[in-house]
């Protein structure tokens, strides 16, 4: 298949038009009429994923979080943006990133649905027409300790840790969720009436002013929720796009934790 035939299908699903005005989403490297034969499929465009991508011959990688965001002067090796990008070129490989299109039409969704909440909803509706958004709002079937909370989320997600604001015996059962960097959304998770808020990248002070404000936090980190994306577009690869192959990066939280 040509990597034009991938594409159309997958913004039949997941169209480039639902990003956010400042994202950089699609075909960002590559000629859409090369023949493909082996997706790579990882969160990010690493030099480690780049590096298992040609040893495993993939002549397509895709990922959720675009290598290139701003504006590119020049392409040398001189850093690591121009490095990756050479490097694509150097051996056949086309690049394609789904980043909040994803988010919109498909992220939310599937966190909620992993972590087995109810009556969903978009935190943050950005297409009114059909309810679609950032993140997600939904109920637990019954009230838990803000504690037993914690560890659902870890082991749902496989996770090692996460971080918790908050009381640990507070019950909670109205959940937001915004898989990635949630900051921003902390307050349209109160306005919503939401007892605890599941995303990542939370900073000292936006954590505890959240729980003064009556929101208990639990921060799964930004890879924590969405590395869902890779399991996702595997299984969706083999059901819409069968005769291309398809290999995932493995799970692997990207720093590791000095304990006492």
């Amino acid at each position: 298949m040509r990597v034009m035939d991938l594409t159309e299908r997958i913004e039949k699903e997941i169209p480039r038009e639902q990003a956010l005005d400042w994202d950089n989403v699609g075909l960002l490297v590559g000629d859409k009429e090369q023949e493909i034969h082996k997706g790579y499929v990882a969160l990010d465009l690493t030099d480690a994923v780049l590096e298992h991508a040609i040893d495993c011959g993939a002549d397509m990688i895709l990922t959720h979080h675009p290598l290139i965001f701003g504006g590119i002067k020049r392409v040398n090796a001189d850093d690591f943006i121009g490095r990756r990008i050479l490097a694509l070129a150097q051996h056949g490989i086309a690049y394609y990133a789904m980043h909040t299109n994803f988010d919109v039409c498909v992220m939310g969704q599937i966190a909620a649905e992993q972590l087995g909440l109810m009556d969903i909803e978009a935190l943050e509706v950005t297409s009114p027409e059909d309810g679609r958004g950032i993140g997600c709002l939904g109920k637990l079937t019954q009230a838990v300790s803000l504690y037993d909370l914690a560890e659902r989320v870890r082991d749902a997600f496989g996770l090692s840790h996460v971080k918790v604001f908050g009381d640990k015996d507070r019950m909670v059962q109205s959940i937001a969720m915004c898989p990635g960097s949630g900051k921003s959304e902390i307050g349209l998770a109160i306005e919503k009436g939401a007892d605890a808020y599941i995303t990542g990248d939370i900073d000292h002070h936006s954590g505890i002013d959240a729980v003064a404000d009556g929101l208990s936090i639990i921060d799964a980190g930004h890879y924590g929720i969405e590395h869902i994306y890779m399991e996702y577009m595997k299984n969706w690869l083999a059901k819409e796009a069968a005769e291309l192959e398809v290999v995932t990066e493995p799970f692997a939280e990207p720093f590791w934790i000095v304990t006492r």
